[in-house]
């Protein structure tokens, strides 16, 4: 496993997103997301640059906002398909993730 460090920047009240690193590899993995209120957050679109493929980044940006759903109690809105993709394939994840927004932008 590479030396993937990965971390959460909120970039105004209602977006951020999860950056994905890899020491030593100057690129970078990220899932964006969007502060839908009552609790919803979306996941909008996770894209990882060649460098990073293969390498379990984008999997693991998911792993994250799926631990801090946990923690924090929201739940996950999987606009992104890779988002929803990692959904069907960990249906133990189902207690995080809500089937539409319920506030659209």
């Amino acid at each position: 496993m590479p030396d993937l460090t990965i971390t959460r920047e909120d970039t105004d009240a209602r977006h951020g997103r999860y950056v994905a690193r890899i020491a030593g590899i100057d690129a970078e993995a990220e899932l964006t997301f969007t502060r839908r209120g009552k609790g919803q957050v979306s996941a909008d679109h996770t894209g990882a640059p060649e460098a990073l493929r293969g390498t379990g980044a984008a999997a693991a940006l998911v792993d994250a906002m799926v631990a801090d759903a946990r923690r924090q109690g929201f739940r996950i809105v999987p606009l992104c398909s890779y988002v929803a993709d990692r959904l069907a394939k960990n249906p133990e994840w189902a207690d995080v993730f809500a089937t539409a927004p319920e506030e659209r932008p």
